[in-house]
């Protein structure tokens, strides 16, 4: 028994404290963050990041409130590790597609209705009974270009923000 109250007091009285690296930054809001690790801050801030040592428990301060130190975010990646380039690709590649369908809609828009001049002008029967055959395919593939152009303006406004969020992206991310 009184070996292990020795033992207790000993490693009571023999334990010392330690010190370690904590880093000092601020942002562009002028707001100082504290880390102890130097990859959690975002790296524009990296440069102007200041090392200092993390003081020792003064017996004076014990009991007063010390600022906690805070874990910068992680900027430059969603939950999924991908980043800021992942997020616009994916934001210019519907935008790309609806300007592609936009595009190809107001063409056939175009043709359909030279199309329908063509058939108001015509007086022969046979004529008319092609154009409007014609015609009726040229409208068939506008409703496809609109279908395509309103899934792309789908995933721009809801989609992709709702994935955004669900993956803690940051929104200015999908930002042109």
């Amino acid at each position: 028994m009184k070996k292990c109250i020795l033992i207790v007091f000993l490693s009571i009285f023999l334990a010392v404290p330690v010190n370690g690296e904590v880093f000092k930054w601020t942002d562009s809001r002028g707001t100082v963050h504290f880390t102890d690790d130097l990859s959690l801050i975002p790296e524009q801030y990296r440069p102007k990041a200041s090392k200092t040592d993390a003081p020792a428990e003064d017996p004076a301060s014990m009991g007063t409130e010390q600022p906690p130190i805070q874990k910068a975010p992680e900027a430059s990646k969603d939950n999924l590790g991908r980043g800021e380039e992942y997020w616009k690709a994916r934001v210019r590649e519907y935008q790309q597609r609806q300007a592609k369908a936009q595009e190809q809609w107001e063409g056939l828009r175009t043709q359909y209705n030279e199309l329908t001049e063509k058939h108001n002008a015509s007086k022969n029967s046979v004529e008319r009974t092609a154009l409007r055959n014609e015609r009726d395919k040229v409208k068939a593939q506008m409703d496809q270009s609109k279908t395509r152009i309103d899934e792309a303006k789908k995933m721009l406004e809801k989609t992709i923000p709702e994935e955004a969020a669900l993956f803690k992206a940051n929104p200015q991310w999908l930002k042109p």
